[in-house]
């Protein structure tokens, strides 16, 4: 039996050292693998993914909370601070002549001249990164007209604006309060509007977009080479014969030509109603339906009624408008309008204006503007030109020469108008 253990004891040192051969030989291989630069890199990059991966949701984690807080704390306006601009406007006149009568009043009432100091503030802020809300805020003392009329008017709300760009090409624009027709109109030049000549008449545009209309929802409609936009206007106006309800529809139609020019055309109609002697607001309106009438034994003509107990009066009007404008280069521009009301030949307004208005440098402006009215006596024509000096980025001085003629009135006048940008 020794001979069979003795083997046997060989037989498992052969295998224990064996083994410890094969255990040997792993341990050798991982080492050098451990060592090796190229296995050190991948474990380092799973390493370093990983704690990426745990930073990222750590981050997700505190963006979610954040975004939850500020929407239950500080409602739509969190993504944008409000913005504040402010503006007063400063106009003078020296007329060149001895003495004035009324008709000399009235001409220079009619050329546009308002003097006197008025000032803005805008507050404009920005909805859903999108959409922009606009409050202005005026006051002033400047003249009404030259016929005596001044209007003192303290800080006050003038003006609300909400404008929801829905798309690239589609716009809706929802005025409460203070809307003129320029506000739901497209502009070309986004800062054309804010250019200032020394009249009415040199002003952007045809007349009629510097109407107020009370309350207005309107669409803007954006394409390649056209644009096109549709308001409503409801106002109310007390008048000596009743309180008057005036509803208005406004067009407006853009054309790209070749050559950087413009055409644009310019629809108003106005329908006013008479409401009788009671003040019910601008937005609340009779429409009739329940209205009872009681019968009478005597016929009456309505002609033969007073204007006050007239309850359905209506009277109507309209206006139509085109202008053309080019660019020559970047600040020098050409425009003339035309505007007919009721379509008759015999009421019409018109203007060419051509100016240079750098940003840095002394700009100038030259226009020429006529008013042919149902008589001819008050045809009416003028001239002005003007010197713009930009004293830094928020001061200009601009001064010029006005020179009227109305009927068989002629008057020469110097502007001075000055503008503070805060």
């Amino acid at each position: 039996m020794e001979p069979v253990a003795l083997v046997v004891d060989k037989l498992k040192a052969f295998l224990k050292s064996g083994e410890d051969f094969v255990t040997g030989l792993i341990r050798r291989g991982e080492n050098s693998a451990r060592h090796n630069p190229i296995e050190i890199l991948k474990r380092l990059q799973r390493e370093a993914f990983a704690d990426l991966m745990k930073l990222r949701d750590r981050q997700d984690k505190v963006e979610r909370f954040l975004t939850f807080y500020r929407a239950s704390k500080q409602g739509p306006f969190r993504e944008d601070g409000t913005r504040v601009r402010g503006e007063v406007d400063l106009m003078g006149t020296f007329l060149l002549m001895d003495d004035l009568d009324q008709q000399g009043f009235d001409a220079i009432s009619r050329g546009g001249i308002r003097t006197g100091i008025v000032s803005r503030l805008i507050f404009e802020a920005t909805i859903r990164q999108k959409d922009f809300l606009e409050a202005e805020f005026i006051a002033g003392h400047h003249s009404q007209s030259y016929s005596g009329d001044v209007l003192q008017r303290p800080l006050s709300l003038a003006k609300v604006c909400y404008t929801a760009n829905v798309t690239d090409w589609f716009t809706m624009v929802a005025i409460p309060m203070g809307a003129r027709c320029r506000d739901v109109a497209v502009s070309t030049n986004p800062s054309a509007y804010q250019e200032k000549g020394l009249t009415d008449f040199s002003c952007y545009g045809p007349p009629l977009l510097h109407q107020y209309g009370g309350s207005a929802i309107g669409l803007m409609v954006r394409r390649l080479n056209a644009v096109a936009s549709l308001a409503q206007f409801v106002a109310g106006h007390p008048s000596t014969v009743g309180f008057r309800h005036c509803f208005s529809t406004f067009v407006q139609i853009i054309c790209q030509l070749p050559r950087s020019t413009k055409l644009s055309l310019f629809g108003l109609h106005q329908v006013s109603k008479f409401g009788g002697q009671v003040s019910l607001g601008s937005l609340t309106m009779p429409l009739g339906i329940l209205k009872h009438r009681k019968p009478s034994e005597t016929s009456i003509e309505p002609s033969a009624l007073p204007l006050d107990q007239n309850m359905e009066a209506c009277l109507s009007s309209g206006s139509v408008a085109l202008m053309l404008e080019s660019e020559l280069d970047e600040s020098m521009s050409i425009r003339g309008s035309v505007q007919l009301k009721n379509s008759d030949p015999r009421n019409l307004q018109w203007a060419v204006t051509m100016s240079d208005s750098p940003e840095d440098e002394m700009g100038w402006g030259l226009s020429l503007s006529g008013m042919i009215q149902d008589t001819m006596s008050c045809d009416h024509f003028q001239v002005e030109a003007f010197i713009k000096f930009n004293l830094g980025e928020r001061f200009a001085l601009q001064p010029g020469l006005v020179y009227l003629m109305d009927g068989s009135n002629q008057m020469p006048a110097l502007v001075f108008r000055s503008t503070w940008s805060l």
